[in-house]
This record gives C-alpha cells, structure tokens and sequence, in this order.
C-alpha cells in the first residue's frame, strides 16, 4: 500500500506494535505507578489510545464504534457510551482504572486489537481521494477531513505512548 494511505497505516501499525510492547511490560503495574496517585495509570492510557482510535476510525468509516457494538464497554464495566473516550475525563472518572477493578493486559489488549484490526480494514479500502473528505464527528460535534482526525489521532496516541514510557519508568522502556 502506498501514499497517504500506507503511511498512516505504517504509524498506526507502530503505535500498535508499542502499545502491545507496554502493556506486556506494565503487567502489574497497569492500575496505576507508584509515584503521584493523581497521574493517569497505564490502564487508562491504553484505554484512552484505543478509545480514540475506535471513535475516530468509525466515525471516519461510518460504522458503529466497536466499544459499543461489540460488547467492550460491558468488558470494561462502563456505560455503552460512544462519547466516553477519557477525552474530559476527571480525575476521580480516571481512578476507576486503578485497583482491584482496572483492566488487566488481555482485555486491554484485545481490544486494542479489534480497534486496530478496523485501522486495517479502513486504510486498505480508502479511496486515494478520501484524506480530504469531511468527516463530521457525532461524539465531538466538530467537522474536520479524514486526514486532520487521523493526524490528530496518531498525535494524541504518541503523545500518550511517551507518557506510558514515563510512567513504565527507566529500564522498562526501550527505544
């Protein structure tokens, strides 16, 4: 796959392949790090990078996001809610990943995996033309084309790997 298409596919392969990595790593430690408890925990972090993902990515392919069709919100025990992405969240909805009731690897994983499997589906099917198109965000109630939501997105996911490799701590994290 080449052009635009190929090279967002390229960095959200990346992201993915990063995301798998941390929360191998976290294990444990994904409720939250040991140092300020106000910090978001490495759970919500990966929530968060898939929550966006799957708000975009469906918004953009117009399909229903899979964290309400296909039962996630339900795993993670929150409401079926397309708008709950931890974008506003506070600080005491943030807590709800730490402790005993958190997410663990494999939950988060797999749905990193579906989200990323519609990354897939989406950019290998995307018209040459698609980048400019305006794709209108229910959730948000913004407009903005194809290409301005998938580099806001891909923004958004590697600023938030860099906070995991900051919370994972020296020694954990590898470049």
């Amino acid at each position: 796959m080449s052009g635009w298409q190929g090279l967002a596919l390229s960095l959200f392969r990346r992201v993915r392949e990063e995301t798998t990595r941390m929360a191998d790593m976290a294990g444990r430690g994904l409720t939250g790090p040991a140092g300020d408890p106000d910090a978001n925990s490495p759970a919500w972090l990966l929530w968060h990078i898939a929550r966006g993902q799957d708000r975009n990515l469906s918004e953009i392919a117009g399909l229903p996001q899979l964290y309400v069709s296909q039962g996630w919100a339900e795993r993670f025990g929150r409401p079926a809610d397309p708008s709950d992405t931890g974008y506003g969240h506070t600080a005491a909805q943030a807590a709800a990943f730490r402790g005993a009731g958190a997410p663990g690897a494999a939950l988060l994983t797999g749905y990193l995996d579906a989200v990323h499997a519609r990354v897939e589906a989406y950019l290998a099917a995307a018209p040459a033309e698609d980048h400019a198109r305006i794709a209108p965000s229910p959730t948000l109630g913004t407009a903005q084309t194809v290409e301005e939501r998938l580099a806001g997105q891909l923004a958004d996911s590697l600023a938030h790997l860099g906070q995991l490799g900051l919370l994972l701590g020296p020694g954990r994290v590898t470049p």
